[in-house]
């Protein structure tokens, strides 16, 4: 056996020595569901600001045809 092959051996071993430990717990855990609903309050503030910049002809195209906008 060579070296490459006993160090990928050595990973593997520990490999599923990590899997068959979490297996194992895994075995242990118990999730219940809360009898009550989960609340979450978010407390949200939205601004929004819109800034324009309109050039002299646009103004003054704007102010004659007022009852389009």
């Amino acid at each position: 056996m060579t070296n490459e092959q006993a160090r990928r051996q050595a990973i593997g071993a520990k490999c599923l020595a990590i899997v068959t430990g979490a297996a194992a717990l895994a075995g242990c855990v118990q999730i219940e569901t809360p009898d009550k609903p989960i609340e979450i309050n978010l407390n949200i503030n939205i601004k929004q600001e819109i800034v324009y910049r309109l050039d002299g002809d646009a103004k003054k195209l704007i102010e004659q045809n007022s009852e389009i906008f």
